[in-house]
């Protein structure tokens, strides 16, 4: 498999194409691209997974109802940055029902054929005579086929620093397949999943429920890893779209191709994963937090999401701090029946605990390990066979100055 960690990303698999413009969604004048599409020609399987909040928005409700139809085909998505539509009422159901039939008058197609995501600001109704000529521009371009992936990139950002893609390719005996993907988020960042917007592409053939199951599991193994603040968004989304360009078709194709695709699927979530933790909200440093040796996978779970979501270890971890025992503290709070005598623990690895005793001749190498800007804490509860890990990272003073107000 060859791996590229930025590029295109959308537009890597052969057949699709995006566009990216401003139509000042947030009423700023500042010329900021605020409104993209993702295009194919040829009709797509798709699939999607979305926030658990028990509130929704409204794109999330409409994208999740034209999925469950695991016949239905699809030519693109539509996304707009700036405005969540979350908590808009009726009125925000029927802007993104407006939003799918905008681009599929403008394109000659049918509205079911138009997924649709919003992210940024909640309780705010879109400005939709804005995103209606944003959508006639944008849809102008995917259709003259113009290279408008890093545009698309630009205009999905809310708090992002940078645009976020990558893309991997492997080869079959009937074909190469690409994957390509591109995420944002920033903020609001917690599973199941985050305040984040991600988007797939594939050119290989495959049915909706084949897609669906693909990516749930790369999902688990890799957005749903990864916090920065603890807190659930209402927008969240993972759509991805399969058009078949390739030739290769998954599912009459052997086992070690299904495999390859399967890696390469996770690859591309993991490494979008990681970008967004790793451009978290003035954040300094990218964590994983290691948990084995717990009863139970969702046990050591449990424990790993305590750890990356104590404000005490989090804040210890921006200054540079290695306090061993905000970290215990947050694994016993997880209530998994840790016994502290059993507790190993280790900063990178560097032993910091063994069972429960600190190896205290360690400690000028703790602190080296969490002054560097990547680094791993393992905790081993000496309990059982359960494994899990967490991507994090940690908490600034400019976190609090940013998020103070909207």
């Amino acid at each position: 498999m060859k791996f590229f960690e930025n590029g295109d990303g959308l537009t890597e698999p052969r057949g699709f194409f995006c566009s990216g413009v401003h139509c000042d969604v947030k009423e700023k004048k500042d010329g900021k691209l605020d409104l993209g599409i993702v295009y194919s020609k040829k009709p797509c399987s798709a699939a999607g997974v979305f926030t658990t909040n028990d509130v929704k928005a409204a794109p999330v409700t409409y994208s999740q109802e034209l999925l469950a139809d695991q016949s239905a085909k699809f030519h693109g998505i539509v996304a707009n940055s700036g405005n969540a539509n979350a908590c808009t009422g009726d009125q925000g159901y029927s802007d993104s029902t407006k939003m799918a039939s905008e681009v599929a008058r403008q394109l000659n197609l049918h509205s079911k054929e138009i997924l649709v995501c919003s992210t940024g600001r909640i309780g705010v109704p879109l400005p939709m005579s804005r995103i209606t000529i944003g959508i006639r521009d944008a849809t102008e371009d995917v259709r003259q086929e113009l290279d408008g992936a890093r545009a698309f990139q630009e205009a999905i950002l809310t708090s992002d620093t940078c645009t976020k893609s990558c893309s991997a390719k492997f080869e079959t005996p009937t074909g190469e397949v690409t994957v390509g993907g591109v995420v944002k988020g920033a903020g609001m960042i917690e599973p199941n999943m985050a305040t984040m917007l991600a988007f797939l592409t594939t050119d290989a053939n495959a049915s909706n429920s084949y897609l669906q199951g693909v990516l749930e599991q790369a999902v688990n193994r890799s957005f749903n890893r990864i916090t920065i603040d603890g807190d659930m968004s209402t927008n969240d989304s993972v759509l991805f779209l399969a058009n078949g360009n390739s030739g290769v078709k998954l599912e009459k194709e052997s086992g070690s191709v299904t495999n390859r695709f399967t890696q390469a699927v996770e690859a591309v979530c993991s490494c979008l994963a990681r970008k967004c933790v790793s451009d978290g909200e003035k954040v300094t440093k990218f964590v994983r937090v290691k948990v084995k040796g717990a009863p139970d996978d969702q046990s050591a779970e449990k424990v790993a999401r305590c750890v990356a979501n104590s404000l005490l270890v989090k804040t210890s971890w921006f200054g540079s701090d290695p306090n061993w025992g905000r970290i215990v503290d947050a694994a016993g709070y997880a209530r998994v029946g840790l016994d502290i005598n059993r507790l190993d623990m280790h900063y990178d690895d560097v032993p910091a605990l063994s069972k429960g005793e600190p190896v205290q001749e360690n400690k000028d190498r703790w602190k080296n390990v969490v002054s560097a800007k990547d680094f791993s804490i393992s905790l081993d509860l000496n309990l059982g066979n359960g494994e899990s890990e967490i991507w994090s990272n940690d908490l600034s003073e400019e976190y609090v100055n940013f998020n103070k107000s909207e």
